[in-house]
């Protein structure tokens, strides 16, 4: 079963939007999704309770209280939408869950200096240092050619992050989640240019590079 997660200690970075299309986008290929969503907000639960019916299904799961307990062995694809505020012995407890986690990060200061906290401790936790879990970011809602997206873009260089992708700001995703959609399921004259933007990060998810060593 592939498992990835999508993680970082900051609410509002997109983690969610992250996971649902992520879900869509594996859906689409055929495979049988499991969404679990550990956020108490439960995010991806409400985009898969507006999901229509004639979408590829994926199945979810509310695992804040009961986690994967009733996760279906047959599943091809696992997505976690993990809380924020996640650190310490839970950030751990879910990398030793995780081939790959996804890291959103949003062009502002405040969410930069957040994320180099939570990076610093992902980098020192013992599944991602032993490579058994690889680790990949999103730069998320960038809007092109402004300052904070040049600081951002010079901040992960600096870090030697992997960057897998950048994703600008649009309301195609809005669109997309009020209609239980992910963005590869909207029309291609409205967001090939998502599309595009999404092709990286399938990608490298598709490679050997981003599963464990």
């Amino acid at each position: 079963m592939r498992t990835i997660l999508v993680a970082n200690a900051k609410g509002g970075c997109g983690k969610t939007t992250i996971a649902t299309n992520l879900a869509a986008h594996y859906a689409n290929e055929g495979a049988q999704v499991v969404l679990a969503d550990f956020d108490p907000q439960r995010g991806s639960i409400d985009w898969l309770a507006s999901r229509p019916s004639n979408a590829r299904p994926i199945e979810g799961i509310d695992a804040t209280d009961e986690g994967l307990r009733h996760l279906p062995r047959s599943a091809d694809v696992l997505v976690m939408d993990a809380p924020a505020r996640l650190h310490g012995a839970e950030l751990s407890e879910f990398l030793r869950r995780a081939e790959t986690v996804l890291v959103p990060v949003l062009p502002s200061p405040v969410d930069i200096n957040a994320a180099r906290r939570f990076l610093d401790e992902l980098r020192s936790a013992a599944p991602v240092k032993n490579r058994q879990t690889k680790v990949g970011l999103i730069a998320n809602r960038v809007m092109e050619h402004t300052r904070i997206a040049g600081v951002l873009e010079h901040w992960l260089g600096a870090r030697r992050e992997h960057l897998v992708a950048t994703l600008r700001e649009t309301q195609n995703y809005v669109r997309a989640s009020a209609e239980g959609r992910g963005i590869v399921e909207l029309p291609p004259y409205i967001a090939w240019q998502d599309w595009a933007q999404w092709d990286p990060i399938t990608a490298w998810l598709s490679s050997r590079r981003s599963l464990p060593s």
